[in-house]
């Protein structure tokens, strides 16, 4: 369970009654090919990976907080550094919670990888929204240039030092977000095509 309070959204019981055609079983439990990468995660080895990720923010989420209050007001830019690091920590413990207790879509299952992709976004978009002064942030003063400027520089090597990743984690991003916006655009060409006849056949029409 993650904080021995939150329970596994796809449990032992849901899977054994699982109608899903995806969901197969073998002598290593049950797994899944995944939606994104068609790659065989199993349950439990994908739960376990979002605990330890989950314990290791919260551990160094406890470890920045001590930091920051024994750091002087006037060191602006550390105390920047520390906000910036608070964001990501709290944002991949966020999507890792979520993950973990999600027991309605088989989406969330996927490799540790992807994981990391999905959650390398998410951080992009929310920098993205705090530029634009869309968020309130506890973590972000009046003022966020160096906030964002420092969560531009540390978010990916953070990542890989959190997730214990290679560098080539991250050249390659499966997340369904990035997916849907392929889709979107093709179907975007494909709309764009249609009026464009439509707009002949009324001419000709006419």
């Amino acid at each position: 369970m993650l904080e021995n309070k939150h329970q596994r959204g796809f449990t032992l019981e849901r899977l054994k009654s699982c109608a899903e055609p995806k969901v197969h079983k073998d002598a290593g439990g049950y797994y899944i090919n995944t939606l994104s990468e068609n790659m065989k995660v199993y349950f439990d080895d994908y739960y376990l990976f979002l605990e330890k990720i989950y314990d290791r923010c919260q551990v160094e989420k406890s470890d920045l907080d001590e930091k920051m209050t024994k750091t002087t007001r006037s060191c602006a830019e550390t105390i920047s550094y520390y906000r910036a690091k608070a964001v990501i920590l709290e944002i991949t413990m966020k999507a890792a919670k979520s993950f973990y207790t999600d027991g309605s879509n088989f989406g969330v299952i996927m490799t540790p990888w992807c994981f990391g992709t999905v959650v390398m976004e998410k951080i992009e978009v929310y920098r993205e929204r705090l530029a634009k002064g869309e968020i309130n942030d506890a973590n972000v003063p009046e003022y966020p240039y160096y906030v964002i400027k420092y969560i531009d520089e540390i978010y990916k090597k953070t990542l890989l030092d959190l997730f214990d990743f290679p560098e080539e984690a991250f050249k390659m991003r499966w997340q369904y977000s990035e997916l849907l916006k392929r889709y979107s655009k093709v179907l975007s060409n494909i709309s764009q095509s249609l009026n464009s006849v439509l707009m002949v056949v009324k001419n000709y029409g006419a």
